[in-house]
């Protein structure tokens, strides 16, 4: 069993080191309990995003030994315009989306109402989060 993450950015910067978004995905995958999975994580353009979005991206088998296999994609203007809307750090922001696409790809859902920041999985993202920074 084994995890292997690929990190790369399509032509924009993000403000978090590659090895610093590889261990945010790999304490996502470990406080879930996967232990073999591969994931790309790829930080995009608005425009790359918006294409994207219409999709759904990632899955995992219905095997629970089977291992997990996606892709996360990340765009940073939209982490910086949250992070600003919510008043926390960009660095915080990209580490939560990092989470939020890590649990999609376990298969986690969130409405898209105004209810999504009070369903299981958001709840499940900021505790994972919390986690993660308290070990930075």
């Amino acid at each position: 069993m084994s995890v292997s993450i690929y990190v790369s950015a399509q032509h924009v910067r993000a403000p978090l080191a590659a090895a610093r978004v590889e261990a945010i995905a790999r304490a996502t995958l470990a406080s879930e309990r996967v232990r073999d999975a591969m994931l790309s994580i790829t930080f995009v353009s608005n425009p790359a995003i918006a294409r994207l979005n219409s999709k759904h991206i990632g899955f995992r088998s219905s095997r629970k030994d089977s291992p997990v296999v996606g892709d996360v994609y990340i765009a940073p203007a939209v982490a910086r315009a949250n992070a600003l809307e919510h008043g926390v750090p960009v660095r915080e922001e990209l580490a939560r989306l990092v989470v939020h696409g890590v649990l999609h790809v376990l298969g986690y859902e969130h409405p898209d109402s105004e209810t999504r920041t009070s369903s299981p999985m958001w709840k499940r993202q900021e505790r994972v989060l919390a986690r993660v920074l308290a070990s930075a």
